[in-house]
């Protein structure tokens, strides 16, 4: 019996201590106004893309879908599939608002690639187009090296946005590479 009630007291402090501690928390983030524009991408997609690697070489094409979710209104979550060059290719991107750098922050992986893209961006004053930062190799060179990319998303409507990607050359310029449509599905 004896034991029987230091357990019963031993247990009774604990969870007295852990509901103080719980009370004690902050209160947790609520997604702003820049997590909720995120909202926009949540549904299913169809894709059309075209990406050029060279001036001497004809643009591929592909198509593709696209699965978008939010993940606890902080994250959207976009899962596409596609195939290029007979080869199936699966992407995820990645993008959040960081509160305290007061930018949008994302990430972008792929099937074909071993490199994660981490993008840093913002929003033009229209609050359509989210233009994107982020360091990458560059997939025509091989090597260690990496190159200053520029992605841009612009909504043309609530069911239609163009992805574009840019890469900034050793003389400075930047060449627009790709270009991507994606139409909601209906």
């Amino acid at each position: 019996m004896k034991n029987f009630i230091s357990t019963f007291v031993v247990a009774t402090l604990l969870t007295g201590t852990v509901v103080c501690r719980a009370q004690e928390l902050p209160e947790m983030p609520k997604p702003q106004k820049e997590h909720e524009w995120l909202q926009r991408f949540v549904g299913e997609w169809v894709s059309a893309a075209e990406a050029s690697f060279g001036p001497d070489e004809p643009p591929m094409k592909c198509e593709g879908t696209s699965r978008a979710r939010m993940l606890g209104g902080f994250w959207m979550i976009a899962e596409g599939k596609s195939e290029i060059m007979d080869t199936p290719v699966e992407t995820v991107l990645t993008l959040g608002y960081d509160p305290k750098k007061g930018k949008y922050v994302g990430t972008w992986t792929d099937s074909c690639h071993n490199y994660l893209w981490n993008y840093t961006g913002t929003l033009n004053e229209e609050r359509n187009t989210l233009t994107l930062a982020t360091k990458g190799p560059n997939p025509m060179i091989p090597g260690d090296k990496t190159f200053n990319y520029r992605e841009v998303i612009e909504f043309k409507s609530k069911d239609h946005y163009v992805f574009t990607s840019a890469m900034q050359g050793e003389d400075g310029k930047w060449v627009t590479f790709m270009t991507a449509n994606f139409h909601r599905k209906k």
